[in-house]
């Protein structure tokens, strides 16, 4: 059985979304955010002492993204990744990467310091200028979808679950005033999926069964 240690919309809801669209068997493990201060036991499971964290029998793995291209290389075929002799395998790739590297980065910046950090350490400054370096990014999002109806192809992907795990932390952020048309449309599709609502039911249930609540 899989194992994955989850915190309340955050990154590793990514993994969680793609084990729904997948039917994968799996056991959530809920925890309050951030784990590393709020449930200090979490840093034996991952000395890092962030989520997600892994395990799939002795495979242990840390970073959202990954993990959802290891669920589809390891337990596909699927539609869900696109091949390396499809047209599209650079831009799937490049949309998974994306996701997180180039779109959740810069909000985890303004998050930290404009929300988690105590008063006093607090920069409005760095926030404010992550923020508008999300929204210059989030541009080239919109120009994708100029063409086609998801990230990489004209299919759902692992790539539209990094994607979309960033525009779900933007929009619990409040980071929504410069979406544009054609992302506020493709998220809208992203959350009408069975997969997206099944990934959702289940931190809430797994929130509410151990208590751990939203951050």
């Amino acid at each position: 059985m899989m194992i994955l240690y989850h915190c309340w919309n955050a990154r590793s809801f990514r993994p969680l979304w793609a084990l729904e669209e997948m039917g994968l068997g799996y056991e959530l493990k809920m925890l309050p955010f951030p784990p590393r201060f709020a449930a200090r036991e979490f840093l034996a499971v991952n000395p890092l002492g962030t989520i997600p964290a892994f395990f799939d029998g002795d495979t242990f793995m840390t970073e959202s993204a990954a993990i959802c291209e290891y669920l589809a290389g390891k337990y596909g075929p699927t539609d869900l990744a696109v091949s390396a002799d499809e047209p599209a395998f650079g831009a799937y790739l490049n949309g998974l990467h994306f996701g997180e590297a180039t779109l959740t980065f810069p909000q985890t910046i303004t998050l930290r310091y404009a929300r988690f950090e105590p008063e006093e350490r607090r920069i409005p400054q760095a926030a404010g200028d992550y923020k508008r370096w999300f929204f210059a990014r989030l541009r080239a999002v919109e120009a994708m979808l100029e063409t086609r109806d998801y990230i990489a192809c004209e299919r759902f992907t692992m790539a539209d679950i990094s994607v979309g795990y960033a525009l779900m932390l933007a929009h619990n952020i409040g980071n929504t005033e410069e979406i544009g048309p054609r992302t506020a449309a493709y998220w809208q599709r992203l959350q009408e999926r069975a997969g997206f609502k099944a990934a959702f039911a289940a931190q809430e249930k797994a929130a509410a069964d151990g208590g751990t609540g939203k951050w």
